[in-house]
């Protein structure tokens, strides 16, 4: 029996159990490096991206689209599906919608990788809470400040934007980003999102201040990045896999073909497991976790929902 969750029903999961499903991957063995690489297809008017994995007795597939004309039309830019299969038999069990478990597992992600940073930092607050700056006011902007949001306190949000405009209900502000009010906001900030479409930086490096964390998820081309080499240079670089950062990560291309960044320096998720995490992410420097989504994240996230339905049912066939 295959069972269809809609966006609801992946939404039901939480930020608090997407970061719980990739953390206890991860600890469990899972190695990013280890996976399939996505397949990118050059369509007529967009991409078509295929991103397969297995795991964990496991196997999914998520087929997405990206049409930037989109837009002009009034419909979404990303589409997207995603297959869920028993890996002992190959049945298909469960059919997700896509764009809503991008959505969750994206700012899982992030917040799975530097959890200890984000505790320590909220820890040093007093109790106060975190100060965010997010450049990006969709979809991934929310879903980023509502991970954090669900691990630790959280004071005050801003929201940057290229023209500034309504104030998000996620957050206390929202500005321009080429307005005066951006620049020591950024200086203050505890943890900066960048999740946009941009393929210039929108950060200034110069004004991250040390043991701050910096989020970066907009871009996944070699030519596109949302971070300078400033800040990249100054910084402990995380990154989910090594092969796919050198490959996909503009951020971490453009910056070590300009002799900011040694590639041997990147950090990887897996190198964040057991004793090794203290050493990998100094205190002393900012953090940058950047990633470009893989189907391993997809998979752990979309067994956590299916079995979270699954369970909610009472159904021994779903489980």
């Amino acid at each position: 029996m295959t069972v269809t969750l809609d966006e609801k029903d992946v939404f039901a999961l939480g930020p608090a159990g997407a970061v719980a499903a990739v953390r206890e991957a991860l600890a469990g063995g899972l190695d990013p490096d280890g996976d399939v690489p996505r397949s990118v297809l050059p369509l007529a008017y967009g991409q078509g991206l295929l991103m397969p994995s297995e795991h964990g007795g496991w196997f999914g597939v998520k087929v997405a689209t990206v049409a930037p004309g989109n837009a002009a039309r009034g419909l979404p830019r990303i589409n997207a599906t995603y297959l869920l299969h028993d890996s002992a038999t190959l049945r298909p069990v469960a059919l997700l919608d896509g764009v809503a478990l991008t959505t969750l597992r994206t700012p899982a992600v992030s917040v799975a990788a530097c959890l200890e940073r984000l505790r320590a930092l909220a820890d040093g607050c007093g109790g106060g809470g975190l100060r965010l700056v997010v450049h990006g006011a969709g979809p991934q902007g929310e879903g980023h400040v509502a991970a954090v949001r669900a691990h630790v306190p959280v004071a005050d949000v801003t929201v940057v934007t290229r023209r500034g405009g309504r104030v998000p209900g996620w957050a206390d502000r929202h500005l321009a980003a080429d307005g005066g009010g951006v620049a020591p906001l950024v200086r203050r900030a505890d943890v900066v999102v960048t999740a946009t479409s941009a393929r210039e930086p929108v950060v200034d490096g110069r004004l991250v201040r040390d043991g701050a964390v910096v989020l970066a998820v907009g871009s996944h081309e070699p030519a596109a990045r949302e971070l300078d080499s400033v800040l990249m240079g100054r910084s402990t670089v995380l990154v989910e896999s090594r092969a796919t950062a050198l490959r996909e990560a503009g951020d971490v291309v453009m910056a070590i073909h300009e002799g900011a960044l040694d590639p041997d320096a990147l950090v990887t998720l897996a190198d964040l497991t057991g004793d090794r995490a203290a050493a990998a992410a100094p205190a002393d420097r900012p953090l940058v976790v950047k990633t470009c989504g893989m189907g391993w994240q997809d998979l752990v996230v979309a067994v956590a929902a299916y079995r979270r339905k699954a369970g909610n049912a009472g159904d021994a066939r779903l489980s």
